[in-house]
């Protein structure tokens, strides 16, 4: 994928795709496609973020890449001011607590990662010497 330009347009347009396709976005080759409804820290305006996570076990995960940018993305300081979040995923919506993974626990799952992807290895490569942050996507079922 080339390089995103407006990443405000980009991500209104992911976010049509996935809610006219019930989940999915083609662009992405078929992977899973998340939006978390995030409250922005400073702002306290709600943000929708749409983000591919990646499915560790029973945990469904977000990797703060910020494409190997070396601050971590925006919606991670909303996350961290306002865990409690609206989570769309494929046809549904749920209420989830997104948890912080300790460092070592993160950096140990994307290494592990990293190793069978080539773009995420890039990333950390070029992050560093920041750390990918990881957030567990916590559902609360009612």
């Amino acid at each position: 994928m080339e390089a995103v330009r407006d990443w405000g347009r980009f991500n209104d347009e992911v976010i049509a795709e996935f809610r006219a396709n019930r989940g999915v976005v083609e662009r992405f080759g078929g992977l899973a496609v998340v939006i978390v409804h995030t409250i922005g820290a400073r702002s306290g305006r709600i943000r929708e973020v749409p983000l591919i996570p990646v499915f560790d076990d029973d945990r469904m995960l977000l990797f703060g890449t910020a494409a190997g940018a070396p601050r971590d993305p925006a919606w991670c300081f909303n996350l961290r001011s306002h865990p409690r979040v609206d989570v769309e995923f494929g046809a549904e919506r749920f209420l989830a607590d997104v948890v912080e993974l300790p460092g070592a626990e993160g950096t140990r799952i994307v290494g592990r990662r990293a190793e069978s992807n080539p773009q995420l290895a890039a990333y950390i490569t070029s992050a560093a010497p920041r750390a990918i942050p990881v957030f567990s996507i916590n559902r609360i079922d009612h």
